[in-house]
């Protein structure tokens, strides 16, 4: 009994969240923010990647039909990513996962706006965006619980409902970011530019920053509830 007690007892006691909290909480939004940002623009520039990872001679509809095929194996590999995040988070550390998931999805993110086309490389292109696709999904499986477990066992036990509550809703404060971006890629250079070359910026632009919160998480420590159960 004393044993199955222990982690509980190195839970932060109830307080009001501080400044380390703050940052905690800060960086874990972020994360799950840029996350869903690159989910989002993926779905928002679907019919431009239908048009440039596909041939002409398979029609417009079946070639959205293909890319929103690509897109939806998101959601199928989704619970291969949580089983697997879980796993290695209970192995390897809350911590060690949390950069990680952002890792994997700001990688595969930015190469999205390096892939060469289906003009350039043929069918070797929607399959490098396939693969791109499913590294995303492991990462965002894991990304989100990931994150609540973590904000869980840091924070106050008083404030573990607020703060879960403003993590999710920096989920959706990324998918406002995708939204107002891909919005402004069409206003400022128009259809043309766009279908051209600057359908590449929102996925290179997701793909630096979520580099740069990598560094940045790199500064939180392990939870002390994992900290105890090693």
């Amino acid at each position: 009994m004393q044993q199955q007690a222990q982690p509980l007892d190195v839970l932060p006691q109830r307080r009001s969240l501080d400044g380390r909290d703050g940052k905690v909480l800060a960086l874990s939004s972020l994360g799950g923010a840029l996350e869903f940002y690159d989910f989002m623009i993926f779905a928002l520039m679907a019919p431009i990647l239908s048009q440039l990872f596909f041939p002409a001679s398979l029609g417009s509809t079946w070639a959205l039909v293909n890319i929103y095929g690509i897109f939806a194996i998101g959601y199928v590999m989704r619970p291969v990513g949580g089983l697997l995040m879980a796993h290695w988070g209970d192995r390897l550390g809350r911590k060690t996962m949390f950069t990680w998931s952002l890792l994997l999805m700001a990688v595969p993110t930015f190469a999205m706006g390096l892939l060469p086309t289906y003009a350039q490389i043929g069918v070797a292109a929607p399959m490098l965006l396939l693969l791109c696709r499913m590294f995303q999904a492991v990462a965002i499986a894991g990304e989100v619980p990931t994150a609540w477990t973590f904000v869980s066992e840091q924070v106050p036990v008083n404030q573990v409902g607020l703060a879960n509550g403003v993590l999710t809703a920096g989920l959706s404060v990324g998918i406002l970011l995708g939204s107002l971006t891909v919005m402004a890629l069409h206003v400022t250079w128009g259809a043309n530019v766009v279908q051209e070359w600057a359908w590449r910026l929102p996925f290179l632009l997701g793909g630096g920053l979520g580099l740069l919160a990598v560094c940045l998480r790199r500064q939180l420590q392990e939870t002390p509830v994992f900290v105890a159960i090693k």
